[in-house]
């Protein structure tokens, strides 16, 4: 045997090597930090809400006849600032707006903080532009006051309106105040309490949890971390608390190799959106598609009588109804293990994304498409 037939055979072999490789080595992990695919308990934002009236609108406030409150709440601060409305008075205000304020109180928020603020219409209020917020206590769920909103609002939009005729840029009756509410009260966390500190993974996944684990017990010794279910990874914190911000800032930059999610696709039956991931497959598979549009016209038609006949003209409608059904052909899949096959085999269909979701479905009942099927 010579040189040449020597080096074809291993070439030949080398070949069949990469070729039965491809078959049975595992799909590639990708490294993600661990701050981003796990939370830690007690470590949370809150959401603040508070009820109070924006004042200094140019005409485009609450309508006070349909909406009886937006007096009352006037009336009532009023009544605090040591003013005292007759009874029976009406009012007809144009310049005040009732409204929801909202905001979200971070971790770790500590008193005379400040927050970002949204403020949204509850009324009629045509617009509130130029408006202000008079201060507003936010509270927690627990009932409890955590923030004081107050300032002048931001509108991005702009309208006006005469003789009947409307023009609108973007939505008038909500708007927000950057740093409009200080925090009065900071929420208690068990951050120095526990000894333990739980993570949470975003998502069930028993590997990836295991990974985590061993990831934290390579970098700070065995037996600090333990993964407690699919979810969940218990960690034992230093005594000190300054310790415990460096071993949280160590641990949130870990490289966490992060297997690959189970299949799924994601159908939005509302807007006829498909997401597929690339843990999708599908097996040998034949598909035909074909559409069916029903057109129905109508078209006036004038009944004229005869002359002396004494009969009325009448107009009648003449419909035409056509059905049209496009011829769809056998089209015969391959099997695609990568998600480059799938996307092409779906697009060999022509469907549009609203047959696509029939289809799928179709493909998934039939035993071809090896994903998870969720319908948002």
């Amino acid at each position: 045997m010579n040189t040449s037939d020597r080096i074809l055979k291993w070439l030949i072999a080398m070949a069949f090597m990469a070729a039965s490789a491809a078959l049975w080595w595992p799909i590639e992990a990708k490294a993600v930090r661990l701050k981003e695919i796990a939370a830690v308990q007690g470590v949370r934002s809150n959401q603040l809400m508070g009820y109070g009236l924006v004042v200094g609108l140019d005409g485009t406030g609450d309508q006070t006849t349909s909406a009886p409150f937006t007096a009352q709440s006037l009336n009532a601060m009023l009544q605090q600032l040591g003013i005292t409305v007759p009874n029976g008075t009406t009012m007809q205000l144009k310049n005040v707006a009732a409204v929801l304020v909202t905001a979200t109180l971070p971790p770790f928020a500590q008193p005379g903080q400040e927050l970002d603020i949204n403020v949204s219409s509850l009324a009629n209020a045509k617009s509130l532009r130029g408006g202000t917020l008079i201060a507003t206590p936010l509270k927690g769920m627990d009932g409890q006051i955590y923030a004081m909103a107050q300032g002048n609002l931001i509108v991005g939009g702009a309208g006006a309106a005469a003789g009947g005729s409307k023009v609108q840029i973007n939505h008038l009756s909500a708007g927000r105040i950057p740093g409009g509410a200080t925090v009065e009260r900071s929420v208690p966390t068990p951050w120095l309490q526990n000894a333990v500190a739980q993570l949470d993974l975003q998502a069930d996944d028993f590997n990836t949890a295991r990974e985590v684990a061993d990831t934290i017990n390579k970098a700070k010794g065995a037996g600090v971390a333990e993964a407690i279910n699919g979810r969940t990874i218990s960690v034992r914190l230093p005594v000190q608390p300054g310790e415990r911000v460096a071993f949280m800032a160590d641990l949130e930059n870990l490289p966490i190799d992060r297997a690959v999610p189970a299949a799924k696709v994601i159908i939005n039956a509302r807007t006829g959106s498909i997401v597929v991931n690339q843990a999708v497959t599908i097996g040998p598979c034949a598909v035909a598609h074909g559409n069916l549009s029903v057109t129905i016209s109508s078209t006036p038609v004038i009944s004229q009588p005869n002359a002396l006949s004494q009969g009325q003209t009448v107009s009648t409608q003449k419909t035409d109804i056509r059905i049209n059904q496009e011829p769809g052909s056998l089209i015969q899949l391959p099997a695609g293990t990568k998600l480059t096959d799938v996307v092409k085999a779906l697009n060999t269909l022509g469907a549009n994304p609203q047959d696509l979701l029939a289809i799928l479905q179709a493909m998934k009942a039939a035993g071809a498409l090896e994903a998870e099927l969720e319908v948002i």
